[in-house]
């Protein structure tokens, strides 16, 4: 556990210790630890750093508890790598037990009117910054998407670029720019990637 304050600390302490599906770990088996919860006032600075070298220690999963949160430091928070965010006016055992489990295997938690502010702004990123720029949210281009999808049909290089008005060189160029992006190691990764993330169907 994070916390620059020790009453607080203390207070999510106590609140863990009945429970019988949380082990709490000290400080010296921090390494060993499936979740890591921060407790803070707010999104701020301090927070942020903690946050990163939570993220370069490799920490599997990251709770918030926060006392504020705006639409600046929630986006922050889900940057860095946060899994699930609880109100420190909402820190009950149960709720934080179930952002616990719920970071523990892989999955978010976050409260109802927050993931609607979260999933307005993403809306707002894909339509006002990246689609202008034929991108997508996960940094492909569309035309990266209909190479790929034309790679899964079983066709080659030269039969995408017919198919899509380009040369069969730009087509190359667009396979090779996606592989090394994405440190896949030839055509057949990059189809399953697509395939893996939902990009073709």
């Amino acid at each position: 556990m994070v916390s620059a304050d020790v009453i607080s600390r203390a207070g999510v302490l106590s609140q863990l210790r009945p429970r019988p599906e949380v082990l709490l770990l000290d400080d010296a088996e921090a390494d060993q630890a499936q979740v890591t919860i921060i407790v803070a006032d707010g999104v701020d600075e301090p927070t942020l750093q903690a946050l990163r070298a939570l993220r370069h220690q490799r920490t599997p999963a990251m709770v918030l508890v926060v006392t504020h949160i705006d639409d600046a430091g929630l986006i922050a928070a889900v940057e860095h790598g946060v899994a699930g965010i609880v109100r420190r006016c909402e820190a009950s055992p149960d709720r934080l037990v179930c952002a616990i489990r719920a970071a523990a295997a892989g999955d978010g938690s976050v409260p109802p009117d927050l993931l609607g502010r979260l999933l307005k702004q993403v809306g707002a990123l894909q339509r006002d910054v990246l689609a202008p720029h034929g991108l997508r949210s996960a940094g492909l281009h569309d035309r990266e998407i209909e190479v790929l999808r034309l790679l899964a049909d079983g066709f080659g290089t030269t039969e995408i670029a017919a198919k899509l008005s380009y040369s069969p060189r730009t087509i190359k160029n667009v396979l090779h720019d996606l592989t090394s992006r994405y440190h896949l190691r030839n055509r057949c990764h990059a189809v399953a990637y697509a395939l893996r993330n939902g990009f073709i169907e």
